[in-house]
């Protein structure tokens, strides 16, 4: 059963919606980045594991290639180094398939506003654990219950505490810990702590 505790689903909808309509001017002028930069798709769509273990279609601006999954491949068969680097944490530090634009969007964390649309349709919470995709699941183990019990987040515990500087096996722990400890108040630290975390470039929205 969903965990109930954290930020009631009317307060998620109402601060994404005025988050939604302020931001408008923003979100255009960061899709024409995209479209300048690489031309092809302003939103990517990625499948990724949330509440209850379904999956949807988590939104960001596009901060990569067109054909970035095919470059992926490529990368990974020809270079073992990054191969063992993204089997270890499913990311690559200096990654050829970000654009310029991209890898600002990323560092600022305003590729993640397109999530603010996951949350008007009940994918997503404002705060919650980071969401993560099929081929992570097996690396909770039997953690992944606690993961399943509540929304992913547009910000969390993990986001506000090292996020790309943690190890894996950290993450897994802040998400299974936050799972487990969420409350109102809990939630209202979180989205306090999440501005001071964007500014140093080391959260997310």
């Amino acid at each position: 059963m969903p965990d109930l505790r954290g930020m009631p689903r009317a307060v998620d909808v109402t601060i994404a919606l005025l988050a939604l309509l302020i931001l408008t001017p923003l979100l255009l002028v960061i899709a024409l980045a995209v479209l300048i930069c690489d031309p092809g798709p302003v939103v990517f769509r990625h499948r990724r594991v949330g509440l209850g273990g379904k999956t949807f279609g988590c939104l960001k601006f596009r901060s990569m290639y067109v054909g970035a999954e095919e470059r992926l491949k490529t990368i990974l068969a020809n270079d073992p180094e990054l191969r063992a680097q993204w089997e270890r944490d499913q990311k690559l530090d200096k990654d050829p398939r970000i654009t310029k634009i991209g890898a600002v969007l990323r560092v600022t964390s305003l590729d993640e506003l397109p999530q603010l649309i996951n949350v008007l349709r009940g994918e997503m919470s404002l705060v919650g654990p980071r969401p993560i995709v099929l081929a992570e699941v097996p690396r909770y183990g039997r953690f992944i219950k606690s993961y399943y019990r509540v929304r992913p987040g547009l910000t969390g515990l993990w986001q506000v505490t090292g996020r790309s500087s943690t190890t894996y096996r950290r993450r897994v722990a802040t998400d299974v810990f936050y799972a487990r400890s969420r409350s109102l108040l809990f939630d209202t630290k979180i989205l306090i702590a999440t501005i001071p975390a964007v500014v140093a470039g080391r959260g997310s929205m």
